[in-house]
């Protein structure tokens, strides 16, 4: 057993020669083995970010885990597949002896997450959106591997192709950067699609909304119709927004909002409408 390996030199290939399995894309499993994409990661991070606490969901065999491990006071990492967070908590056994490595067999939309500074992970993509939403309103610094076309629809602003709910939520929490393209050899096995690191950076909106919960609603019910009028789409989705009373909010919204689309809408408008709602609906 090799233990007197620093933080951050561990090889990536090798640590998945050791855990003794293979990525499995039918269960989104895919390793991160370039040593090039992971000494960058930390590295996203914002200037004087605090790395006292960083959690990594999605371990694998702790390529990045090794590499946190070398920049922050402690990390904790989620990982659901039973023999690779067996491997982690072995591999890194001085870690966890030490404190400075907590292990979570789990997963990630179910366990409770740990309190934490920040966070660098690559998210497994069949649950990136739900595992995003998780973490956003913590509002700690995030950098995070995912499919590149969820980053840009992460970063879209209002009009883009690519905006959307995801978009106004994401800015809800935060300022929002793709920082680096991954392609498909990155990984092992390789992916089918390509991959993009995001950064956000918390922030508290220029706007107000009466909660979250109904801000939220009302970007999820009017998305769902998105090729319609936001007139017609609040009429459609009360059952979603949960607005009892659709044609006092759209009266009330005037004419220059209902007469857009959900992708033209910019957060402060969802804002204003979420605020009519609250009072109205």
């Amino acid at each position: 057993m090799m233990r007197d390996r620093q933080p951050g030199e561990r090889d990536p290939d090798a640590l998945v020669s050791r855990a003794g399995v293979r990525g499995d894309p039918e269960h989104d499993q895919h390793f991160l083995v370039d040593d090039r994409v992971l000494d960058r990661l930390p590295g996203y991070l914002p200037e004087g970010a605090d790395t006292s606490h960083v959690l990594e969901v999605g371990g694998g065999a702790g390529a990045l885990t090794d590499r946190l491990l070398a920049v922050a006071d402690r990390v904790t990492v989620i990982e659901r597949d039973p023999v690779l967070a067996a491997f982690l908590a072995e591999e890194f056994a001085d870690a966890v002896a030490d404190g400075t490595l907590s292990v979570i067999e789990g997963d990630a939309l179910a366990v409770d997450l740990p309190p934490f500074t920040a966070s660098v992970s690559n998210l497994p993509y069949g649950i990136s959106s739900e595992i995003v939403f998780r973490l956003l309103p913590a509002r700690r610094p995030l950098v995070l591997m995912l499919q590149r076309e969820f980053a840009e629809r992460m970063a879209a602003a209002p009009g883009d192709d690519a905006y959307g709910r995801l978009s106004v939520t994401a800015g809800h929490y935060a300022d929002v950067e793709i920082v680096e393209p991954v392609p498909k050899e990155a990984f092992s096995p390789a992916p089918a699609v390509e991959s993009a690191v995001v950064r956000t950076i918390p922030r508290e909106p220029d706007y107000v909304v009466p909660d979250d919960e109904t801000f939220m609603a009302v970007v999820r019910a009017v998305f769902t119709q998105r090729r319609k009028t936001m007139r017609n789409a609040v009429r459609n989705t009360t059952h979603i927004s949960g607005v009892e009373d659709p044609e006092a909010v759209v009266d009330a919204a005037g004419d220059e909002l209902m007469s857009k689309r959900a992708g033209d809408v910019t957060p402060a408008e969802f804002a204003r409408l979420a605020r009519i709602v609250d009072e109205l609906g």
